[in-house]
């Protein structure tokens, strides 16, 4: 069996960890793209895709963007729905002892896009979360490039237009649901027919009131409930703690940014 060269094991083992983005692996003045993910880069970006000898017995795909204009072909990508891991190099070729040290400095999704080059100017880029539970919601709709997050806690015996109606307000590039909306058919059914956004499935553990009460607490001190408008025994903690703590996930740096909360009336 063949013996993967240092520098693709190396990839690989990256690439665990980020199945679900195109990886762009930083190699010198490029940031390149392998196998499936080169297939498909090439394909969306109209890149030429060429082949790179890794020590497997056939070429690996390989297609690849200068490092001073990638900001372009990955806004590109999230236009398509793609998410993108920025993988870069932690230490300069002519320092390093053997391979060069590599790592993930953020992932870039739909919702959490901060470059001013990326946005529109006269439009706000939210990313939502929402915790659905029988007859009641708590939604977050923030933008992370303002740093402003809008809460709202719904309460009806219809749930599902309510929520489709906050939505429809806020116009969301990306979802972050809880699996309690799996349930709720027509809800997803709805966004996945009528909304051009990217969706997120968070697991159930992330919701655990303790983890939820560390990270409020994390992001807004230790009195959150007093300091902002979170309600303690609402729903709404939920959502916005799933938000922050896949902020964390993605782009730990721009987390630092989300302070100000502004809380919708309670809606029956």
């Amino acid at each position: 069996m063949a013996e993967l060269s240092p520098m693709m094991q190396q990839y690989m083992d990256i690439k665990k960890q980020y199945k679900d983005e195109i990886l762009f692996y930083r190699i010198g003045d490029f940031y390149e793209m392998f196998f499936d993910d080169a297939l498909t880069a090439s394909r969306e970006l109209d890149l030429t895709l060429t082949g790179k000898q890794c020590g497997m017995e056939e070429r690996a795909p390989m297609c690849g963007v200068p490092f001073h204009s990638y900001e372009g072909y990955v806004a590109r990508l999230i236009a398509k729905g793609y998410k993108v891991a920025i993988c870069e190099q932690l230490e300069g070729p002519s320092k390093a002892k053997g391979l060069v040290k590599r790592d993930i400095i953020r992932v870039v999704t739909p919702g959490t896009v901060i470059e001013s080059s990326r946005l529109q100017d006269d439009k706000n880029n939210y990313i939502a979360s929402i915790f659905l539970k029988g007859n009641a919601a708590g939604i977050c709709f923030a933008d992370v490039s303002t740093g402003t997050a809008h809460i709202t806690e719904l309460k009806r015996e219809k749930i599902v237009p309510a929520v489709i109606a906050e939505l429809c307000r806020y116009h969301p590039s990306e979802v972050l649901m809880n699996p309690g909306m799996l349930d709720c058919r027509e809800l997803t059914g709805y966004i996945k027919k009528n909304m051009t956004c990217s969706v997120e499935l968070v697991e159930e553990e992330r919701y655990a009131p303790g983890l939820v009460a560390i990270s409020l607490e994390n992001q807004f001190g230790r009195n959150w409930d007093e300091t902002t408008s979170i309600d303690k025994k609402g729903l709404v903690r939920f959502a916005i703690a799933a938000l922050l703590e896949y902020l964390h996930t993605t782009q730990s740096k721009v987390v630092e940014r989300l302070k100000t909360v502004i809380s919708d009336s309670f809606r029956r």
